[in-house]
């Protein structure tokens, strides 16, 4: 696969997580980030968020998204700032420009399509934002997109408050439409040798996920099936986590065959009945299969009820801590690791997906600025050059602590 490379003005989660991918398959990225502005932290915030591992600016929060990735600081409020992001993009032979700033911003940062594909036709650019274009003032973070893409109101008790997931599905959701968009932008480049402007909205991504609830709205549901339901199924019954002697499990009916297949097993054969041998027949019987289902589950240990499920073909899954989860057997070997400055290994989550070329160990994110003399110095500007962009601003050569 052909190395390319992409210049990412990024920050928070959503577009760091995209870049990620791009650098598992082995290219080049270069992350730039705001020269200091007053007292305030220099560079993306998530640099120090979390526990402190390393120094200053590398904190927890930081680390898995950012790792083999290079760090540029340029102030492209300045228009030495914006010349010098033309000047890297034709020189470096920048193939993709990726940003998740406002797009209220794009053109007054020079960062908007039509401006830098001056520096390079066949540019493909991506773009995440809350709402996209049309909406180029509204901020986007994921908890707020949760709230208001509904995935809040679809997530927890029936009984209890809207919760947010346990991790940022729209932002990674935004991020993955960002690696899918300029990897199908690339497959047409290839055939038209033409650029492409990719605008990821965080909410229609996410909106597009309502695949078995938006739907539903048309058929003339009831409020019941469009809203939360705790960890059962409202269509595929019983399927649901069960309490178990030392904990839960959970149990994934979809179907008649494995709901006869359950209910052969000995202990639980007294939960059969006639009603119960259709999928539409458990439905008006939902709560009491749950409960019958509890009072026998209740009295055998987790592993004894997998070891039953899995000689019954039952699909079921104890339910892990993220710790018992690096462990797994399915997962332990595939999990990209990245080593501090100091030598300590980091395990961190595996690639989505294998591939021949990928890279699994990455080497650790860069201070803030590291990289910024070294690729302007790529670009064709000297010494001196660099000196005087750094004493009046325009660049940042990462020397705060």
């Amino acid at each position: 696969m052909k190395q390319r490379t992409v210049l990412s003005l990024e920050q928070a989660l959503s577009l760091p997580y995209a870049t990620l991918r791009f650098v598992q398959l082995g290219w080049r990225v270069i992350r730039i980030e705001a020269t200091p502005v007053g007292q305030r932290l220099p560079g993306d915030p998530n640099r120090y968020i979390g526990t402190q591992v390393v120094d200053d600016d590398r904190n927890s929060y930081f680390i898995a998204p950012n790792v083999g990735k290079e760090t540029i600081a340029l102030d492209l409020k300045d228009p030495r700032g914006r010349e010098l992001l033309l000047l890297i993009i034709k020189e470096l032979g920048v193939d993709i420009f990726c940003c998740n700033t406002l797009p209220g911003r794009y053109q007054s940062l020079g960062i908007d399509y039509a401006t830098l594909r001056t520096a390079n036709p066949k540019l493909i650019w991506a773009g995440i934002s809350a709402l996209g274009p049309a909406y180029p003032d509204v901020p986007g973070y994921d908890p707020a997109l949760q709230a208001m893409s509904g995935f809040m109101e679809l997530t927890g008790r029936e009984d209890d408050d809207p919760t947010l997931s346990g991790i940022p599905l729209i932002d990674l959701k935004a991020g993955d439409e960002v690696y899918a968009g300029v990897c199908l932008a690339l497959a047409e480049q290839a055939e038209t040798g033409t650029g492409a402007e990719i605008h990821v909205s965080m909410l229609q991504a996410a909106a597009s996920w309502l695949i078995t609830t938006l739907p539903l709205v048309d058929f003339g549901c009831d409020d019941s099936e469009i809203t939360r339901c705790g960890n059962e199924h409202r269509k595929f019954i019983p399927t649901n986590a069960y309490p178990t002697s030392d904990g839960f499990i959970y149990v994934a009916i979809g179907n008649d065959l494995q709901w006869q297949r359950f209910t052969a097993i000995e202990k639980f054969s007294v939960v059969a009945n006639q009603l119960r041998q259709t999928n539409k027949g458990r439905q008006a019987e939902r709560q009491d299969c749950y409960r019958d289902i509890s009072a026998i589950s209740v009295n055998y240990s987790t592993a004894e009820l997998a070891e039953d499920f899995a000689a019954a073909t039952i699909p079921h899954a104890v339910i892990n801590d993220i710790r018992q989860v690096r462990v797994l057997e399915a997962l332990r070997d595939k999990l990209t690791t990245t080593k501090t400055p100091e030598g300590n290994t980091i395990h961190m989550q595996p690639m989505a997906v294998d591939t021949e070329s990928s890279r699994t160990s990455l080497s650790f994110p860069a201070k803030y600025g590291q990289h910024t003399g070294q690729v302007l110095a790529e670009a064709g500007l000297v010494a001196d050059e660099i000196e005087a962009l750094a004493n009046t601003g325009v660049i940042n050569l990462g020397q705060l602590n």
